[in-house]
């Protein structure tokens, strides 16, 4: 990314040259620009045709481990818990053949290299924790630290898996006195020293993924060496829990491949890839996964010998040693950071401001330890905020959504099949190839089927061009597909190898049966049918009748738009589906890499069943004349990636005024009235269709932005009366929000979701409600039940019973009770 005309020319007055200034992406910090692509791109309310989407975003959380650091216990310092797993395993005997519970024996070579292999029997991964550094600790002491015959020393892996994914989240969140951690960190730190101290040479060895503290270990050693596997990453993501990396990360990483670099890596928390990391400088050597330990073994000979020479800092740039090692430059990159900063994070993540703060109290205290020491505090004060906990809570419930309700086998899944090309079948085919299934991809005609293919190849082109796939994965993904057309002889013969179906055409119960009884009529029996509407009740399309002969086999799956790159998948089943189609569309979802939250047959499902009254109390905030950009602003401020003003213009004015008639329509009672939704419908009947016919409550411009422009605001001078309200921000806050922390209380109490952790990720990754609140659940735990309810209680008695809070958040709040431990 490029630095500004006007900072560069701001720059050049104090050099006499005059240059672009890169700075990558500083800045943008990923769980809000993830969340922003969740809330503007995901939701698609009510299937239609061509629901526009903002951006591809990435899933914030989708890092391979936790991006928490772990930190030893010490008899002269605080011990925390052992983590939930270790605590419950039975305590580990050394033997001959394993001394080690968390490494395999080391081994010595003839040339005096020490090989340490980590390797946790117990886990499909390595993972650092408490217990993982006590071993190290006294491994290094008896093994390491005073043999002489060692002279020099590799860290690897022994599991295919990968080197150290990052770190057990519990060991943290076990620890309830937060600042107890700084001394522990420091042990932590001194077991490092210790190693350096040693004098020899180390060298990583990496094949998978070293991750937070799994790279913070390499980042010791003198040498780093990788894999050009597809499985190999190397990244600190310690901000997307709310933390900064503790080992030493901060000042480690910009050491090594710079500030700019450094600070891109942790503040947006991103995986880098082999190619990328040797031409930064973050590791030495990219080699072949079959030659990484020898290539390692030769090296570290080399390196004690010294016919290898010792990894050294990649030499910056001219231009990068303007940015970074000079006063006026380094003023204005951190002006540039704070900005960006400011900008993604909306001022509600303080990971990235600490991270910030400790890379430049570094930079000022170069020598000695203090800078550590700040490092470590840092970390502890992060850990003790609200934010953190709150996204580890959503790390966890990620995890817990890996596990299907259902005790059943899925069948065995080779081939899907998707009806439908337009843009959600589409992408349901692009997710499922990626993946590794053979895919049939289906509609009316050739035309409708080129689009979808189309679409298909452009996004895995975009990939492929911004190196993100090879060309050989794209080949292999295209080939994995199979176009077909109602025009195409053999699409029944393909049918009949299909284990799942997946429609994806206009929402019309009538097609939508149609098409039952004729994928039923050349698919085998076993062959699971899933539906994506986003309205339709399923139990309606899986009505015994002469359409549906095996409404067992019938379940909804429900994806958000755009698929490619929406996380979460509410899978519905009716009081009829069976369990293996449960267990066969949570397992399909989960390997196509989505989030899955299971879901009862009502109307709106969870998520646009919780959108439908903050529909309804906008308009109603809008009839009041709350004027709409400070509508969008105060919402935003709440930690919404977008205003609800800018949400319905981007999913189009006409999809929310159907996706509110309909609720209206349905089974929520006063939970859907004080608002008025003409506000919408009379703006469909003008043409006013949001960002996709260009005009909406907004005007779009093209580059030029967005606008009010004078026919809206007459609109909204008519429908107000031509009132003006200067409603506080936390009023509007509140009775936004409110409306829908009860609608999600409301699924809960009637078992429409399992249980709050599902209920906080299907709101933060369907609709991206504040990440950094943990979603509505972790959010009334964190204000009080009691005082939320009191504050709906006061908007009911003024405003009406709409905002009366449900039976539970009543319970809850006379018991005291919260929703999560």
């Amino acid at each position: 990314m490029l630095l500004s005309a006007a900072i560069r020319k701001s720059l050049a007055s104090h050099h006499s040259r005059r240059a672009a200034i890169g700075i990558g992406h500083i800045g943008q910090f990923s769980v809000r620009s993830a969340h922003s692509s969740i809330a503007r791109g995901a939701i698609k309310v009510l299937d239609v045709p061509n629901n526009p989407s903002l951006n591809n975003g990435i899933n914030a959380f989708s890092t391979a481990a936790a991006a928490v650091n772990e930190h030893p216990a010490t008899p002269s310092s605080p011990t925390p818990s052992p983590s939930r797993e270790v605590a419950d395993e039975n305590p580990f005997v050394p033997t001959t053949e394993r001394q080690y519970k968390f490494f395999r024996n080391v081994e010595l070579t003839p040339s005096g290299v020490a090989i340490i292999r980590f390797d946790n029997p117990d886990k499909k991964v390595n993972t650092l924790s408490f217990a993982l550094m006590r071993e190290a600790e006294g491994l290094w002491e008896d093994e390491i630290g005073s043999n002489g015959d060692v002279k020099s020393v590799v860290f690897t892996s022994a599991k295919e898996s990968g080197f150290i994914a990052g770190a057990d989240i519990f060991d943290i969140s076990s620890v309830d006195d937060k600042a107890s951690l700084v001394p522990v960190i420091e042990e932590a730190l001194q077991f490092f020293l210790r190693m350096k101290s040693k004098d020899v040479p180390m060298v990583a060895a990496i094949h998978g993924p070293a991750l937070g503290g799994g790279l913070e270990w390499a980042l010791w050693c003198d040498y780093r060496i990788c894999t050009d596997s597809s499985s190999t990453k190397l990244g600190l993501p310690e901000v997307k829990l709310g933390l900064l990396p503790g080992f030493g990360g901060t000042q480690n990483l910009p050491a090594l491949v710079g500030i700019q670099g450094g600070m891109d890596m942790m503040l947006t928390g991103k995986d880098i890839r082999p190619p990328k990391a040797k031409k930064m400088g973050l590791v030495d050597m990219v080699v072949a996964p079959q030659s990484l330990e020898s290539v390692a073994i030769a090296t570290a000979e080399g390196l004690a010998n010294g016919t290898i020479k010792k990894s050294k800092p990649k030499k910056k740039s001219f231009m990068n040693r303007l940015i970074e090692d000079t006063p006026p430059g380094q003023n204005l990159m951190w002006d540039k950071v704070q900005k960006m900063v400011d900008k993604n994070t909306g001022g509600n993540y303080p990971a990235p401001y600490a991270i910030i703060d400790c890379v430049k109290y570094g930079l000022s205290h170069p020598k000695g330890l203090d800078k550590f020491k700040h490092e470590r505090q840092g970390f502890a004060k992060l850990a003790a905020t609200q934010e953190s906990p709150a996204l580890i809570g959503l790390f966890d419930g990620m995890n817990q959504m890996k596990k299907s309700s259902s005790s059943a086998d899925p069948i065995a899944v080779k081939k899907v099949a998707v009806m439908g090309a337009g843009l959600m079948g589409a992408g349901i085919a692009q997710v499922t190839a990626e993946k590794g299934y053979d895919v049939l991809l289906k509609d009316r005609d050739d035309a409708s089927l080129g689009r979808g293919v189309s679409y298909m190849n452009d996004n895995w082109g975009k990939k492929h061009k911004r190196k993100r796939m090879t060309k050989y994965q794209f080949n292999l993904n295209t080939s994995r597909v199979t176009p077909l057309s109602d025009d195409t002889e053999s699409w029944k013969r393909h049918f009949s190898g299909a284990d799942l179906v997946v429609e994806a055409v206009f929402e019309s119960l009538d097609l939508k049966r149609k098409i039952v009884q004729q994928v039923e009529s050349v698919t085998p029996d076993h062959c699971v049918f899933a539906t994506n509407t986003s309205a339709i009740p399923i139990a309606d399309i899986a009505a015994p009748g002469d359409e549906v002969k095996r409404p067992e086999n019938i379940v909804g799956m429900h994806y958000f738009s755009p698929v490619p790159s929406m996380p979460l998948l509410e899978i519905i089943p009716h009081a009829g589906t069976s369990d293996e189609a449960l267990a066969t569309a949570f397992a399909v979802g989960n390997k196509q890499g989505k989030t899955c939250v299971v879901v009862k047959d009502v109307p709106g499902f969870y998520v646009n069943r919780c959108l439908g009254p903050v529909l309804v109390e906008t308009t109603a905030l809008v009839k009041e004349g709350v004027p709409i950009e400070k509508l969008d602003e105060a919402m935003k401020r709440f930690g919404m990636p977008v205003g609800p003003i800018t949400l319905i213009d981007e999913v189009g004015v006409d999809v929310a005024s159907k996706v509110a008639s309909f609720l209206s329509e349905a089974d929520l009672d006063v939970r859907m009235n004080g608002g008025d939704i003409s506000l919408m419908s009379n703006m469909v009947e003008k043409g006013w269709l949001g960002k996709k016919s260009n005009q909406g409550f907004f005007t779009y411009e093209g580059k030029k932005g967005k606008k009010i422009g004078p026919d809206v605001t007459s609109y909204l001078k008519d429908f107000t009366g031509g009132k003006v309200s200067d409603m506080s921000e936390k009023d509007i806050q509140d009775r936004i929000a409110s409306r829908l922390v009860n609608e999600a209380a409301k699924c809960l109490e009637d078992e429409i979701i399992e249980n709050p952790v599902a209920g906080d990720i299907g709101l933060v990754f369907g609709i991206g409600f504040a990440p950094f609140k943990g979603g509505p659940f972790r959010y009334l735990d964190s204000v009080g039940v009691t005082s939320y309810v009191d504050r709906m209680n006061g908007f009911a008695d003024t405003l009406g019973e709409q905002f009366e809070p449900c039976q539970l958040l009543k319970d809850y709040a006379a018991s005291g009770k919260k929703f999560h431990g």
